[in-house]
C-alpha cells in the first residue's frame, strides 16, 4: 500500500496545474481502492461552499458546477467535524443531501476525509461504492494518509490562485504570498531564483521558445554524466568485482539515445525546458519500476533516480554560471542559505525571499545586518514561476507581492521615501549617548561577524561589540584557522573599536552552524553537541582560540570580554574559566603583556535561567542570547516555517525569564546584557531597558532607531508598561498593548506601517 500511496502522490505532484493533478488523483485512488467513485471537493475562492473539483464515477459535466454549502450534505459534515465520516448507507444519514445532476443515486457506501492544512479544512476527498458496506479501517487509514499528504499541495495551489477549475494559474496581478517577517523594510525588484541542489520534485514545468539552447544544455549535461561514469569505471576497474562494475555499464546504457536521453530530448523538442523534461521522464520511469513485483527490478528505480539527480546537478550548475544579476535583485529560493548570498554582488541585492526559515534564521539575521528586507517561510510562493518577475517584498509584515500593481508600487515608494528621510534624521544621533528622558543610561553595542560589519557599525554609533560571532572565520575555511589567522581577525575588530569593549563568543558550532571539515551529524542537533559542549571536549581548539583573543587585546585599552555559549550549569562555567586561565598563563609565559579578560555566560537555555544567580556569582557578566532562549523556552525550531508563528519573543514565559535573569545579575551586582535580535526591536528595547538591562547588543541596522526610542521615553514610563505586560497571558496581547503605548507616546515612526 505504501508503494501505491507514493505512486499516487508522485503522479499528483508531477502536474503543473491543480486541475490536472486532481483528475489523475481521483482516477488513481478509484483504481487503488477498487471503488465505484472517487471525487474531490474543494473550497471555492469565497470559502462559502465545497465545489466538485474532479470525479471518476460521477457525472464529469458537473465538475466546477456541483457544490455544497459549508452546512450542507455529508461533505459539509466532514468539513465541520474535520474528521472522517464512514457510512454503510449514506442515504439514510440525516445530513445526506442529494445532488440530482451528479448521478450519485446508485451509490450507498460513503467515506469522506478532510483535506486539512494548518488547522484549516481546504476540501474533502470522497470514495463511494454501490454495494452497501462500510469501508474497513485500512481503507480509511489509506485515504486519511493520502489527504494529509495532499493538503500542502492544495494549500499552495490556493495561495497562487491555481484553481482546480482553471487551466491558467498565473495571470493575476498583485497576488500576495504570506511568510514570516525576516528583516524590516520594503523593496521591489526582479526575482532571481536560486535552485536547491538536485531536487527533482522541486523542478517546475516551464515552456520555452528557444528549444535549440535547451537541447544544447541537455547535451552538455549528458556528456558530463557519461564522462563521470566512465571515470568511475576506470578508477575502480581493478578494485571492484565485475558484477559491481556492470552496474555502471548499465548506467551508460540508460543514457543511450534509445533510453532516457532520447525520451528527455523528445520532451524538450515539444517545448519543455531541459530540467522539466528531465523531471517528467525520470518520474515516469521510476514509477514504472516501483510498481514491479520483483524486488530486484523495483530497486532499479533508485538507479534511474540517481542518474536523474546527476543530470539535474549539471543542468543547474550550467544554469547558475550563466546567471546575470539585475540592478535590483530579489534573491528567491526554497531555502536560501548564507552561502548563496556569496554568489550575488551585495550592491545589486535589494531583498531576500526564502521558502524555509523564520525571523531568527541566520539568513534573516544576515539580511538585517545588511539592511535589506527579507521574508522567510514563504512556503506557498511558487518559487520557480516568479523568476525574472517583479516582486515587492515587505519585510515588516512578511508579505511578497507577485506582479504588484502600479498603485501598490506607488504606495510602497512613498513609504520607502518616508523611511529614507527618517534614517537621515537618525544620523544626527550617531555621537550622542543613549539616555532616557529621566536620566537612565543604556549602552548600545553591536552583534558582528564579518569584516564588512565594522564600517556599518561604527557609522551608526556603536559603543562596543556585544557579540563577535567567532565561528564565522571558522566557517569560511576548509580547516581550523591557526592561532595567527585568528589573532589577525580579532585584532582588526579590537583596533576598530578601541577603546570600547569587545565581547567575543567562543566557538559556537552545532545546531544549524556547521563546519565542512568538522561535521556533526545528529538526529536532534539543537539538543546535541554544540557550543561549549564541543569546545570543552576539544580543549586544543578552545585554547588556541582564547590565546588568539588574549594576544589580539595586547596593549589596548579596550576590555576583552570572553563569552561562553550554551552554558547549562556552573560546572561548565568553571571548566571554561579554568581553560581561559590556562591560556592566560601560557600567553604571559611567552612574554606577551596582556590583561585578564572578563568572562561571562550566555544565558540561552532554561537551566541557565533557573541557575542565573549562581552563574552570576561566578561570572563577570551575564548576556542573554534571546534567539536560542526563546527557541528552547517554547520548544520551537526557529528555522522551521511550520511553527514560525509560535516563535514569539513577546511570549509571557520569555518575558518572565528575561526579567528573572536581570534580577539575578542585579542581586550579584554584575552587568547584564542581551545580544539576541529582541534587543534590536523598539518594543524589546523598551521592555529590556525597563528590566534593567544596561547593554543592548543588536545588528547595526537597528541601532539608530533603538537609540531614538530610548532617548524619547522615560524609564519610569517603561517600567509601568512592563508591570502591565507581566500580567498578560499571550504574546498577541503584549504586542498590541506595546504598539499602542509607543504610538500614544509619539514613537509610531519606528513601528512598521502597512502598505494598505
Amino acid at each position: 500500500m505504501l508503494t501505491t500511496l507514493r505512486h499516487i502522490v508522485m503522479q499528483f505532484t508531477s502536474h503543473s496545474h491543480l486541475a490536472d493533478g486532481v483528475k489523475s488523483l481521483v482516477r488513481d485512488v478509484k483504481t487503488a481502492m477498487d471503488t465505484d467513485v472517487c471525487s474531490i471537493y474543494l473550497l471555492n475562492s469565497e470559502h462559502t461552499a465545497y465545489v466538485l473539483a474532479a470525479t471518476d464515477g460521477l457525472n464529469p459535466d458537473e465538475v466546477g458546477h456541483a457544490e455544497l454549502a459549508l452546512e450542507q450534505g455529508l461533505v459539509g459534515l466532514v468539513g465541520r467535524r474535520a474528521e472522517p465520516i464512514n457510512l454503510e448507507n449514506a442515504r439514510e444519514h440525516p445530513d445526506y443531501h442529494f445532488l440530482p445532476d451528479t448521478g450519485e443515486e446508485a451509490f450507498h457506501s460513503f467515506l469522506g476525509v478532510p483535506i486539512i492544512h494548518q488547522r484549516r479544512v481546504l476540501g474533502v476527498l470522497v470514495v463511494q461504492q454501490t454495494a452497501q458496506r462500510k469501508f474497513d479501517e485500512s481503507e480509511e487509514a489509506f485515504l486519511v494518509t493520502l489527504a494529509a499528504q495532499l493538503a500542502t499541495v492544495v494549500s499552495h495551489a490556493e495561495a497562487v490562485g491555481d484553481s482546480a477549475l482553471s487551466d491558467d494559474a498565473h495571470d493575476q496581478v498583485d497576488t500576495c504570498f504570506m511568510g514570516v517577517p525576516g528583516s524590516p523594510g520594503i523593496a521591489f525588484g526582479t526575482a532571481v531564483v536560486v535552485h536547491p541542489v538536485a531536487n527533482l520534485e522541486a523542478v517546475p514545468e516551464r515552456e520555452v521558445d528557444n528549444i535549440v539552447v535547451e537541447l544544447a544544455l541537455l547535451e552538455r549535461a549528458l556528456h558530463a554524466v557519461r564522462e563521470d561514469i566512465k571515470n568511475i569505471i576506470e578508477e575502480f576497474s581493478e578494485s571492484l568485482p565485475k558484477q559491481e562494475l556492470a552496474l555502471f555499464d548499465a548506467y551508460l546504457h540508460m543514457l543511450d539515445e534509445n533510453a532516457l536521453a532520447g525520451d528527455i530530448r523528445r520532451e524538450v523538442q515539444h517545448g519543455q525546458w531541459a530540467q522539466g523534461a528531465l523531471k517528467k521522464v525520470i518520474i515516469e520511469h521510476v514509477s514504472r519500476f516501483e510498481l514491479m513485483e520483483d524486488p530486484y527490478l523495483r530497486e532499479r528505480g533508485a538507479d534511474v533516480r540517481d542518474l536523474g539527480l546527476r543530470l539535474l546537478a549539471y543542468l543547474q550548475d550550467i544554469r547558475e554560471k550563466k546567471t546575470v544579476f539585475p540592478k535590483n535583485a530579489v534573491l528567491v529560493g526554497e531555502d536560501v542559505t548564507p552561502a548563496m548570498l556569496a554568489n550575488i554582488p551585495a550592491e545589486r541585492l535589494c531583498a531576500i525571499v526564502s521558502g524555509q526559515g523564520s525571523s531568527n534564521s541566520h539568513v534573516a539575521i544576515l539580511a538585517r545586518a545588511m539592511g535589506i528586507p527579507a521574508v522567510m517561510g514563504a512556503v506557498d510562493l511558487p518559487t520557480y514561476d516568479v523568476e525574472d518577475e517583479l516582486l515587492l517584498v515587505d519585510g515588516h509584515y512578511g508579505e511578497v507581492f507577485f506582479r504588484p500593481s502600479e498603485q501598490r508600487i506607488a504606495m510602497s515608494e512613498e513609504l520607502i521615501e518616508q523611511e529614507r528621510i527618517f534614517d537621515e534624521e537618525l544620523t544626527e544621533l550617531r555621537d550622542v549617548p543613549t539616555i532616557t528622558r529621566d536620566g537612565w543610561r543604556v549602552l548600545l553595542w553591536v552583534n558582528i561577524g564579518l569584516s564588512g560589519d565594522l564600517t556599518r557599525s561604527l557609522d551608526r554609533g556603536a559603543e562596543g561589540i556585544g557579540l563577535f560571532r567567532t565561528e564565522i572565520p571558522f566557517m569560511s575555511k576548509d580547516r581550523f584557522p591557526t592561532e595567527a589567522e585568528q589573532l589577525s581577525i580579532y585584532r582588526e575588530h579590537m583596533l576598530a573599536f578601541e577603546p570600547n569593549p569587545v565581547t567575543m563568543r567562543t566557538l559556537d558550532i552545532g545546531g544549524d552552524k556547521s563546519l565542512s571539515y568538522f561535521p556533526i551529524n545528529e538526529e536532534n542537533p539543537f539538543l546535541g553537541w554544540r557550543g561549549i559542549r564541543v569546545t570543552l571536549d576539544h580543549p586544543e581548539i578552545f585554547l588556541v582560540q582564547v590565546r588568539a583573543m588574549l594576544k589580539a587585546n595586547a596593549g589596548l585599552e579596550g576590555v576583552l570580554r570572553i563569552m561562553l555559549p550554551m552554558i547549562s550549569s556552573p560546572a561548565e562555567l568553571r571548566a571554561g574559566k579554568s581553560l581561559i586561565n590556562q591560556a592566560f598563563n601560557e600567553v604571559t609565559e611567552e612574554g606577551v603583556d596582556v590583561k585578564k579578560p572578563q568572562v561571562g555566560v550566555m544565558v540561552e537555555v532554561p537551566a541557565a535561567v533557573y541557575q542565573a544567580r549562581q552563574l552570576a556569582k561566578e561570572a563577570d557578566f551575564l548576556a542573554v542570547g534571546s534567539n536560542d532562549l526563546t527557541q528552547y523556552m517554547l520548544a520551537v525550531d526557529r528555522n522551521n516555517p511550520r511553527v514560525a508563528q509560535i516563535y514569539q519573543e513577546l511570549h509571557p514565559a520569555v518575558i518572565t525569564a528575561l526579567r528573572e535573569v536581570a534580577r539575578a545579575a542585579h542581586s550579584e551586582e554584575k552587568g547584564i546584557g542581551i545580544c539576541g535580535e529582541f534587543a534590536g526591536t523598539p518594543v524589546g528595547a523598551v521592555l529590556l531597558m525597563a528590566m534593567g538591562y544596561n547593554v543592548l547588543s543588536m545588528n547595526a541596522t537597528h541601532l539608530p532607531k533603538v537609540k531614538w526610542v530610548i532617548r524619547q521615553i522615560k524609564r519610569t514610563d517603561a517600567r509601568r508598561m512592563l508591570a502591565k505586560v507581566l500580567r498578560m497571558q499571550s504574546a498577541e496581547e503584549v504586542s498590541e498593548f506595546m504598539y499602542q503605548q509607543l504610538t500614544d507616546a509619539g514613537l509610531g515612526r519606528v513601528l512598521p506601517h502597512h502598505h494598505d
